[in-house]
């Protein structure tokens, strides 16, 4: 099992969009990503962060995240959340979720 977390801005004028998006997650969405191994997942917003955390229990992470960004109803998807979005200004280019470093995990 990998972990994973994530962190972007939410734009405060979007907040509640994005909460009633994320409140009624589309079935398709959700199946792509439990295709892609990826289970446990939570986004949690504070101070308007978004902060994503997920395990993935595959064995090609790039891989499996490239089928989730080709999916076509996670891709209308993100046309709904994306305008919801900010990428830290540390993100690299083409980043939209800035990776987080894991400093301590206790099992």
């Amino acid at each position: 099992m990998q972990r994973f977390a994530a962190v972007i801005r939410l734009r405060p004028e979007k907040e509640s969009e994005y909460r009633r998006l994320h409140a009624a997650a589309w079935p398709g969405v959700l199946d792509a990503l439990r295709r892609a191994h990826i289970g446990n997942y939570s986004i949690f917003l504070r101070d308007g962060l978004l902060f994503s955390y997920l395990e993935y229990s595959g064995s090609d992470y790039a891989a499996d995240t490239a089928r989730i960004a080709a999916d076509p109803v996670t891709r209308e998807w993100w046309t709904l959340t994306d305008p919801c979005q900010q990428p830290l200004d540390t993100a690299a280019p083409g980043e939209r979720w800035a990776p987080a470093e894991e400093v301590f995990h206790l099992d």
